[in-house]
């Protein structure tokens, strides 16, 4: 596979063959450095102690010109699914397609209609440089179903991924951080400059490797904490007696958990979350 790669065009080729001038509307910033793309895929796969994605299957979402396209397939994945919505990209995934074959499927679809944790058999894996613009819902749309797959490699904006991995007690941690920290081991691999990307945004871009933790967590207490961190950070200057009051008897509550009820939303621990989820 990887003789049959190097002979399509460079990366820089392909987007000036096909014109490919990035979209703001769809989020694109492409990353047409292969060292990159290769860097991300063998980190992450250093991470999970594998030597490749052998007998797996990967999706990616947002391919663009293919570079982290041409990684994955250059890892060995059993299948890699490609899900884009942009004709021309679709042009330059059937050019891979024809030396790949059946190791490549490619659907122009919105990601955000695709129900990933369905499709394949597993170990399922996920491997983006997500559009910015919808990095975060695809993120927690996954993490709701974080049991079907075995890992997720993706690139937020740094900011973004600050929040994602902030400890408790920092201005960063948010909902999005207690969710994700209640269910992944999350690790930071690498920080990209806005100069790796054609055009170059105004912000840096940060990978994560999400883990599941498989800590049993049921649907219904995630849907209870994400409704409890509504309501904690959505006042978050607030005590938590005063932003959590709608909930029936929550000093009582709080009280059973030694929680402090003049704790503000950003000093509560994921796991203090899931607990008083579990209560209400």
């Amino acid at each position: 596979m990887p003789a049959l790669l190097d002979s399509l065009p460079s990366l820089r080729e392909t987007v000036e063959n096909h014109r490919l001038l990035a979209k703001k509307a769809l989020g694109q910033n492409f990353l047409l450095d292969r060292n990159i793309t290769d860097k991300i895929i063998r980190l992450s796969l250093e991470k999970q102690n594998k030597k490749d994605f052998g007998g797996e299957y990967v999706f990616e979402v947002g391919p663009g010109p293919g570079g982290l396209t041409r990684s994955v397939l250059e890892a060995q994945p059993q299948k890699l699914t490609v899900v884009e919505m942009d004709g021309r990209c679709i042009e330059i995934m059937q050019e891979i397609k024809k030396l790949a074959g059946n190791r490549l499927e490619i659907i122009n679809a919105d990601a955000m209609t695709i129900d990933f944790g369905k499709m394949d058999q597993a170990p399922r894996n996920i491997v983006s440089n997500l559009p910015y613009n919808i990095s975060v819902p695809l993120l927690t749309g996954w993490l709701t179903q974080i049991e079907n797959f075995s890992s997720l490699t993706l690139m937020f904006q740094k900011e973004v991924a600050d929040r994602i991995c902030a400890p408790t007690g920092c201005k960063d941690y948010g909902r999005i951080s207690v969710f994700s920290q209640l269910l992944c081991k999350i690790e930071h691999l690498f920080d990209l400059n806005p100069n790796c990307f054609v055009p170059a945004p105004k912000i840096w871009s940060s990978v994560l490797l999400f883990q599941p933790l498989h800590a049993g967590i049921s649907a219904e207490d995630l849907q209870k904490v994400e409704k409890l961190t509504s309501l904690a950070f959505g006042q978050r200057r607030k005590m938590i007696r005063q932003s959590l009051k709608a909930l029936p008897e929550i000093k009582e509550k709080l009280e059973r958990l030694n929680i402090a009820e003049t704790a503000r939303a950003e000093q509560l621990t994921p796991r203090q979350y899931l607990d008083l989820a579990r209560l209400i």
